[in-house]
């Protein structure tokens, strides 16, 4: 039960940071976030190419269930190689953050 309480906690934090950044940044209807779980290096890069960009850390034994949760709540669907991830394949590839970014809005 606490553990369900901290992914939704989780969850509900990063929704909040990602409707607020997109009111900031003026989305149009057309712009959504692409989500992704990323290592620390890939968050770097892509938070170097891509603005605005939202990163959170998240414990990794939590972070497939808020990914899901948040694409659920974004009413997106996962790709085949989101949907055979698994918590084993989230550590030993390193994954440890959540990063949000719209692919239309590339740094200049």
């Amino acid at each position: 039960m606490m553990q369900t309480k901290t992914v939704e906690g989780e969850t509900r934090m990063y929704l909040y940071d990602l409707m607020n950044t997109a009111k900031e940044h003026g989305f149009k209807g057309e712009d959504h976030w692409e989500l992704s779980l990323t290592t620390e290096a890939e968050k770097d890069r892509i938070q170097r190419t891509y603005h605005p960009t939202i990163a959170q850390k998240v414990y990794p034994e939590l972070l497939l269930q808020v990914f899901n949760l948040t694409k659920t709540r974004l009413n997106q669907s996962l790709n085949k190689e989101e949907e055979s991830m698994d918590s084993r394949s989230v550590i030993t590839n390193e994954l440890t953050h959540i990063v949000a970014f719209n692919p239309k809005r590339a740094r200049t």
